[in-house]
C-alpha cells in the first residue's frame, strides 16, 4: 500500500462528510467492459467485498479503491485484420481501398476484436486525511492520478483540489543538497539520484548504489545538469525518490516500522501504519522546501465557492506580500500648475 505519492491540497472550505461521499460515489461505480468498450474504470469497494463500502474510515484516515480495466489489442493484430478486409474487397470489387476507407475499416477491425481482446486490470488506493485537507493518490503517473481525481472531482460536490507546492522547487532543493551533501532535517542522502541536462542535449547522468558526496556530481550539476530524481530516507523509518515534481515514488518501509507492526495483519493495520508514518512525513518534507506555496488556482476556487453570485471579483493577492492597506497612487490628482503647456 503507498509505493507512490502524488499530493493534493484539499480546498479549505470542503468540509468532507463520509457518508455524502459514499453516496456521490455510487454514481461512480466500476463495471466491467462491455463487448465493444475498449476502457472501462470507476470506484469499488477497499476491501474487495462485494456491495461493500467505497469509503473506509480507519482512525481518521480515510481510503478509497479507483480500479480500471482496458482491453488489449496489439497493433499488429488490428492492422492484420485490415490487411484481410482491404485484400477481400480488392478480389470482389478490383479495386484498392483509399486511405478515409482503410481509417473506417481499422475501426471496424477494432470493433470485431475487442470482444475476444484479453483485459487487463489495476487499481489505485486513494488516501484523504480530512483534517489536514491531504488527498494522497498512489500512482506513478501523472495522468494516471489525473483520471482518479477527474473521478473524485466529477462526483463528489464541492470538493476542489489543487497539487501541493512550494515555495522552493524540488529540483533546486535537491541541487543544493547534493552540492553541499547536507541533507535536510529529519532527511538523509541515500546512494541513488538522476541528473538531466537542460539544454538540447537531454542528457542524464544516472548513479544507483554509488555515493553521491564525490566531486563528479558537483561538476554535473555546475556544468548544467539538475537533479530530477534523488533517493532519499525519512528518520530511519521510509526510504523514498523525491522527483522534480514533488511525487514520491519506490515508497519502503524501514525495519522499525515493519517491526512494529509484524504482529499485526489485514487492511486496518496497514493503512494504521502507513498513514501513521506517512502523515509526519510529509509536512517535514513541505518544510524542508521552505514551506508550502498555494495555488493560485485553489484560491481562486475557494474565493468564488465563498462569494456570493453577485458579488465581483477580486484579484487575487501576490503571494509573499501583504496587502492590507496599500495605496497604488495617489489619493487626488495633483495641481496643474501650466494648463496651456501640452506635453506633446
Amino acid at each position: 500500500m503507498f509505493k507512490n505519492m502524488v499530493m493534493y491540497r484539499i480546498a479549505a472550505q470542503w468540509q468532507g462528510d463520509l457518508v455524502a461521499v459514499e453516496q456521490a460515489l455510487q454514481q461512480a461505480l466500476f463495471s466491467p467492459c462491455s463487448a465493444t468498450q475498449e476502457v472501462s474504470d470507476g470506484w469499488v469497494p477497499p476491501r474487495g467485498e462485494a456491495h461493500g463500502a467505497l469509503v473506509e474510515s480507519i482512525g481518521g484516515q480515510w481510503l478509497l479503491r479507483f480500479h480500471s480495466e482496458s482491453k488489449i489489442l496489439p497493433a499488429s493484430v488490428v492492422q492484420q485484420r485490415v490487411q484481410d478486409k482491404c485484400s477481400a474487397i480488392e478480389r470482389e470489387s478490383g479495386r484498392k481501398p483509399g486511405k478515409k476507407e482503410q481509417r473506417d475499416l481499422k475501426e471496424e477491425a477494432r470493433l470485431d476484436l475487442l470482444p475476444q481482446a484479453f483485459t487487463k486490470q489495476s487499481s489505485v488506493w486513494v488516501w484523504i486525511d480530512p483534517q489536514a485537507h491531504l488527498l494522497v493518490v498512489d500512482a506513478s503517473a501523472q495522468t494516471k492520478a489525473d483520471a482518479v481525481v477527474s473521478s473524485l472531482v466529477e462526483h463528489v460536490p464541492g470538493l476542489a483540489l489543487a497539487l501541493i507546492d512550494t515555495r522552493t522547487s524540488p529540483q533546486a532543493a535537491m541541487a543544493q543538497w547534493l552540492l553541499t551533501h547536507e541533507a535536510p532535517a529529519e532527511f538523509s542522502i541515500d546512494q541513488s539520484c538522476e541528473l538531466k541536462a537542460s539544454d538540447d542535449s537531454k542528457a542524464v547522468v544516472r548513479y544507483t548504489r554509488h555515493p553521491l558526496d564525490i566531486d563528479e556530481v558537483r561538476t554535473h550539476i555546475a556544468h548544467g545538469k539538475l537533479p530530477t530524481q534523488l533517493a532519499m530516507t525519512w528518520q530511519g523509518r521510509v526510504s523514498f525518490v523525491l522527483t522534480e515534481a514533488l511525487q514520491l515514488k519506490k515508497i519502503i518501509f524501514q525495519e522499525p516500522v515493519q517491526s512494529e507492526g509484524q504482529d499485526e495483519g489485514g487492511l486496518d493495520a496497514d493503512m494504521a501504519i502507513a498513514t501513521g508514518e506517512l502523515r509526519l512525513l510529509v509536512p517535514d518534507l513541505l518544510a524542508a522546501l521552505d514551506g508550502e506555496g498555494r495555488s493560485l488556482g485553489l484560491e481562486a476556487m475557494e474565493n468564488t465557492t465563498a462569494a456570493p453570485p453577485t458579488a465581483p471579483a477580486k484579484t487575487p493577492p501576490r503571494q509573499g506580500k501583504d496587502t492590507t492597506n496599500i495605496t497604488t497612487g495617489p489619493g487626488q490628482a495633483p495641481v496643474d500648475t501650466a494648463p496651456n503647456d501640452a506635453p506633446f
